[in-house]
């Protein structure tokens, strides 16, 4: 099975965000990573509703949102509302985890959990039959163009453990670092997803870069 494409638009060129929204509708690319920021999670802004709006407006391809926001709750209807097809909403923000992903499922959109490098997937093992998606930071979140984590081969494979001791149907995504040296060994490990930002835009050629990652078995 091919791995799941999910450039970050956190990468994209925000001068020409337009051009690069149409150059992942062409791409063999199969999500949109679409990363808010709210400064206070994370030492970062990033978009805000206006521009997700703008997004939802030109994107052919699931808006795959991963929020690094605190209380998510006060705004998954809007982004739904804005287009999210899945919504991804950090462990350490969420007091409440379990209340927070059925209120995403409520709203008819796929519900998943980020952990940040330091948080063991153990603590997921109550709630992992409940998601569609575990996104695994290799790197610290809030900037774009991070060195990658080495450790994060180890904690895809036992986070691919816990999954099939519970049964469970989510599925895993690399977000931070990913190049098409480390993917190959990150789907070796388990991983389902690969989210790619400045490893796409930064390169020569978008589609061809897309294409490769794509092409990885």
């Amino acid at each position: 099975m091919k791995p799941i494409i999910a450039p970050s638009l956190l990468s994209a060129d925000f001068g020409n965000l337009h051009r690069d929204c149409l150059l992942l509708n062409d791409s063999e690319a199969d999500w949109f990573h679409i990363d808010i920021m709210d400064g206070l999670f994370v030492p970062n802004i990033s978009f805000g509703f206006p521009v997700l709006k703008s997004i939802q407006h030109v994107a052919t391809k699931p808006m795959d949102v991963h929020l690094m926001i605190v209380e998510p709750d006060r705004y998954l209807e809007t982004f739904k509302e804005y287009g999210a097809w899945q919504i991804s909403v950090h462990i350490e923000a969420c007091t409440h985890l379990h209340r927070t992903i059925q209120k995403i499922k409520s709203l008819g959109v796929k519900a998943g959990v980020a952990v940040n490098p330091h948080t063991s997937v153990t603590l997921l093992e109550d709630i992992i039959g409940e998601l569609d998606l575990v996104i695994l930071m290799s790197v610290n979140p809030g900037f774009g163009g991070q060195k990658f984590i080495e450790r994060t081969y180890e904690k895809t494979a036992r986070l691919k453990e816990l999954i099939l001791k519970n049964n469970a149907s989510c599925l895993i995504e690399i977000d931070g670092g990913v190049n098409i040296q480390n993917a190959p060994l990150l789907l070796k490990a388990g991983a389902d997803a690969l989210v790619a930002g400045n490893f796409v835009f930064s390169s020569s050629n978008p589609l061809q870069t897309i294409t490769a990652l794509k092409s990885i078995v």
